[in-house]
């Protein structure tokens, strides 16, 4: 009985790795932004892509979310207030099968665009800027989304 435990325990060890943590490399990056329809001005839709190292903007500013994206590199200082971003991505997002949280911008309240590009395989999400439409594992990210656009802006 105890080899039985043994086995279990070392099973479960192992079993505990690093692969489900987010890395980013010249492979792996994520594209975030937000979008507001009824909006005017430059800050309505803001779209980045953020690599190990760097930090783009999109200048297309779709509003559709349809990866018709034209990236410009921003300053280092700029990367250097967002480069964490990964570490509050939450790992579950990787397994949903839904792609739109809630009802972005259906009332007006704006939406978040969320793009884990790894190894050429794509996942996108839109996800509600109204938390109360959507998993509360997504609300710490959500935040740190909107503090990081901030910070860009700022």
């Amino acid at each position: 009985m105890k080899y039985i435990f043994l086995i279990m325990t070392l099973i479960l060890f192992l079993g505990c790795n690093d692969e489900e943590e987010m890395k980013f490399n010249e492979n792996n990056y994520l594209i975030f932004g937000h979008f507001y329809g009824m909006c005017f001005g430059e800050g309505c839709v803001e779209t980045y892509k953020l690599t190990d190292s760097k930090l783009y903007e999109d200048s297309n500013d779709n509003y559709s979310g349809n990866e018709a994206f034209s990236f410009n590199e921003l300053a280092k200082d700029k990367f250097d207030r967002v480069k964490d971003l990964i570490d509050y991505f939450p790992i579950e997002l990787l397994s949903e099968e839904n792609s739109i949280f809630g009802c972005p911008d259906c009332a007006d309240q704006g939406g978040l665009f969320i793009q884990y590009i790894q190894n050429g395989d794509v996942k996108s999400w839109r996800i509600d800027q109204s938390q109360e439409h959507v998993p509360d594992y997504l609300h710490n990210f959500m935040d740190k989304v909107n503090e990081k656009i901030y910070l860009i802006n700022n």
